[in-house]
């Protein structure tokens, strides 16, 4: 039997384990970290969304949801101060 064995209509390949060919792939996928803002819609997901929630976390795509949204978050919330810093709001003092 061979080792590896690609399908022609689908174009995957296959690795022989035991006794049962098995779709060739990572292990894992791939982790990456999940800061604050992911963290909160973690929870949010959690308790409000739970079905939103099981569907992401069995389909395998829950972490890297949360990654990119955890980006995304990020890089608005640097915008933000950004522009916030450049406006210059100085309080009115009255005498």
């Amino acid at each position: 039997m061979e080792k590896n064995i690609t399908d022609e209509h689908t174009g995957l390949e296959y690795v022989l384990i035991g006794d049962y060919y098995l779709i060739a792939g990572d292990d894992e996928p791939e982790e990456r970290p999940i800061g604050i803002w992911g963290q909160r819609h973690l929870r949010y997901l959690k308790q409000h969304r739970k079905t939103v929630y099981t569907e992401l976390l069995t389909n395998g795509k829950l972490n890297v949801y949360l990654a990119a949204l955890d980006k995304q978050a990020e890089e608005m919330y640097s915008l933000l101060v950004k522009q916030m810093n450049s406006i210059k709001i100085l309080p009115k003092f009255r005498c």
